[in-house]
Order: C-alpha cells, then structure tokens, then sequence
C-alpha cells in the first residue's frame, strides 16, 4: 500500500507538469499493483468478512482506472488523464472511508 501511495505521488508530479511518458509509465504499475502473499490475503479477507465483495470491487475499480489513466497518457490526453486520475483518486477514497481505520485499528492497533 505505501508502494502504491508513492506510485500516485509520481503521476501527481507527471500530470502536473504535463509528463505523460511518467504518467503512462506509472499506470501500470498502479493498476497491476503487488497483490499480498496468500496468508496475509486470507487474513484481510477474513477481517473484511460479508464486505470483501465491497472491498475487492474497490481493487477491481482501481485497476479499471489506472489502465484508464495509462492509455489517457498515451495518447497525450491531458482531458482524459485527469479524469481517470480523478476517478483513480475517487476510488482510492471511498477504500479508504470504508476500510483504513477499522483495518489499522485491527491489524495494527492505530486509530
């Protein structure tokens, strides 16, 4: 997870001067981001319960969005990188207000 934040942070600093090269790069690093070793898959699964279809539509929607975002960069679709970052970025929100703080409280013990 920190690995995709740092990888949003590049296409941030890509789109905002205007380098879709990064941008189209980065994208499908994103969208094709490590997935977590099976034991530890099997735990999140578990913590998230009845919500893991919400919580694997959540990863299937940021995979959508960012190969979205690739091929918006491709093009030099400044328009359409922004709105599939906007998306990307939407996404990545609504994970985050269902899922972080109840995930760190559990697995970490943070608030």
């Amino acid at each position: 997870m920190q690995d995709l934040g740092k990888h949003m942070q590049v296409v941030t600093d890509g789109i905002s001067s205007e380098d879709w090269n990064l941008v189209a790069r980065i994208a499908p690093v994103i969208a094709d981001h490590p997935q977590p070793p099976l034991t530890e898959k099997m735990r999140i699964m578990k913590f998230v319960g009845t919500n893991a279809g919400k919580f694997k539509s959540y990863d299937e929607k940021t995979h959508q969005a960012a190969q979205e975002l690739g091929q918006a960069a491709t093009r030099r679709d400044g328009l359409a990188v922004i709105s599939a970052f906007a998306t990307l970025q939407n996404n990545c929100l609504a994970c985050h207000q269902g899922f972080r703080k109840p995930f760190k409280e559990h697995f970490y013990g943070r608030h």
